[in-house]
C-alpha cells in the first residue's frame, strides 16, 4: 500500500485545561507513515518565525495541504510552504498580511493556489509568488463581508473567532472552485453561492478529498460523508463511531480523508484534551463513560463497515493531524523508519 505524509503538529508540553487552541502547539510536523509495516518517520519539523504568528505562543501546526507530483503543498495558519519531495527541500515560502487561521491550500488546475483563510471567512487564489489574485467570501452574496484590508496584518490577531461560516477545504468540482463551510454543514460553488451541496449534519464539517468522481468529506463528529461530484448530491454518510468497538477505541476530534480506493478510506483523528474546544464538542455526550481516541491514522472498509488498520501517531511526537497526502513509493527508507507502538491491523 502507498506510504503517506501525515500533517499536523506537536503539542506543548504543559497544557492548561482553560487553554485555547491557538496556543496549544509548539511545531508543526509532517510524519511519514508506512501502512506496510506501520512505521512512521518525522520528515520535518517547522516553527513559524515571529514575524509570521500574533505571539511566541501562538500555536504553530500544518493544516490541510495537498500533492502534485514531487510537491507538497502546506499550509500553517499564517503560511504556505511548497516543499520537493521526498528530499523536504523547501522550495517556497510565503506570509502574506491578510493570512489568517488558514485551514487548506490546494493547487488549481491552472497552477496557481487556493487558500481556505478561515479567520477572515473566505477563501483566496494566489500565485506560487504571492500575488493575490482573487477573494471570494465563504459566506452569501448580500452578506456585508469585505476583502480584508490593507492596511491591516491579520497574522498579528490571535483569532477572529467565533466564525460565521468556517470555510475548511476548498477542491474543484464541475470545473469550478468549490469550499467546505464547517459551521453551515455545507459546500458552496464560489462562482456560483446559488449551487450548494447540503452535507446533511449540523457539526462541524472539516477536510476532505476528491478522488475519482467522488468527494469524501469528514465531520468532526466522526462521520464520513461521500458525495457524488456529477449530481452534487450525497450518496452516503458513515457513522464511523459505529464502527469496531467503541468502548476499546474511543472519541476523538475527526479531520481528514483520503481514499486509497472505492472501498477504503483513510481518516485522521486527533485527541480531545480538556480546553475551550468545548464549543465544537457538544457531540461527545458520553465522553465521561468512555476514554479520549490516541491521535491516529485509521483506514476504513467504507463497503463491508470494518476498521482494518489503525496507526497510533503520537509515539512519533504528533498530537494533531488535519489528514495526509500521498507519498511517493520511494519516500519509505528502511534504515529510518520506526515501527510504531501503537501499529494495528486487522
Amino acid at each position: 500500500m502507498q506510504p503517506l505524509y501525515v500533517l499536523g503538529g506537536a503539542q506543548r508540553p504543559i497544557v492548561k485545561d482553560d487553554q485555547q487552541e491557538w496556543l496549544l502547539f509548539e511545531k508543526a510536523m509532517i510524519v511519514l507513515l508506512d501502512p506496510e509495516s506501520g512505521a512512521t518517520q518525522v520528515c520535518l519539523t517547522h516553527e513559524s518565525p515571529l514575524e509570521a504568528r500574533a505571539g511566541e505562543q501562538s500555536s504553530v501546526l500544518f493544516k490541510s495541504g495537498a500533492i502534485a507530483g514531487d510537491r507538497l503543498y502546506a499550509c500553517t495558519s499564517t503560511e504556505v510552504l511548497i516543499y520537493q519531495v521526498p528530499e523536504f527541500k523547501q522550495l517556497t515560502y510565503l506570509s502574506l498580511p491578510f493570512f489568517n487561521d488558514l485551514h487548506h491550500v490546494s493547487v488549481t488546475p491552472h497552477g496557481t493556489l487556493m487558500l481556505a483563510v478561515t479567520g477572515l471567512d473566505m477563501v483566496a487564489e494566489i500565485s506560487v509568488s504571492g500575488e493575490l489574485l482573487h477573494t471570494w467570501s465563504a459566506l452569501g452574496e448580500d452578506d456585508g463581508w469585505r476583502p480584508p484590508a490593507a492596511d491591516t496584518d491579520y497574522r498579528k490577531i490571535p483569532t477572529l473567532k467565533p466564525y460565521r461560516a468556517h470555510p475548511n477545504y476548498v477542491f474543484w468540482a464541475q470545473d469550478e472552485p468549490w469550499v467546505s463551510r464547517g459551521d453551515l454543514g455545507d459546500a458552496i460553488c464560489l462562482n456560483d453561492k446559488r449551487r450548494r451541496i447540503d452535507l446533511g449534519t449540523k457539526e462541524c464539517i472539516h477536510d476532505g478529498w476528491k478522488s475519482a468522481g467522488r468527494l469524501y468529506v469528514t465531520s468532526v463528529d466522526g462521520h464520513l460523508i461521500v458525495v457524488d461530484e456529477e449530481r452534487l448530491t450525497v450518496e452516503e454518510r458513515i457513522d464511523l463511531n459505529a464502527i469496531g468497538d467503541a468502548e476499546k477505541v474511543g472519541f476523538s476530534w475527526c479531520r481528514g480523508a483520503l481514499p486509497v480506493d472505492e472501498r477504503r478510506v483513510w481518516v485522521g483523528f486527533t485527541r480531545i484534551r480538556q480546553t475551550r474546544w468545548k464549543e465544537k464538542i457538544k457531540w461527545i455526550k458520553h465522553l465521561a463513560l468512555g476514554f479520549p481516541r490516541p491521535t491516529s491514522l485509521a483506514l476504513y472498509d467504507i463497503v463491508d463497515r470494518r476498521l482494518l488498520q489503525e496507526i497510533n501517531l503520537e509515539p512519533a511526537g504528533m498530537h494533531a493531524t488535519f489528514g495526509a497526502v500521498p507519498a511517493p513509493a520511494n519516500a519509505v527508507s528502511g534504515e529510518r523508519a520506526t515501527p510504531s507502538p501503537g501499529y494495528a491491523k486487522a
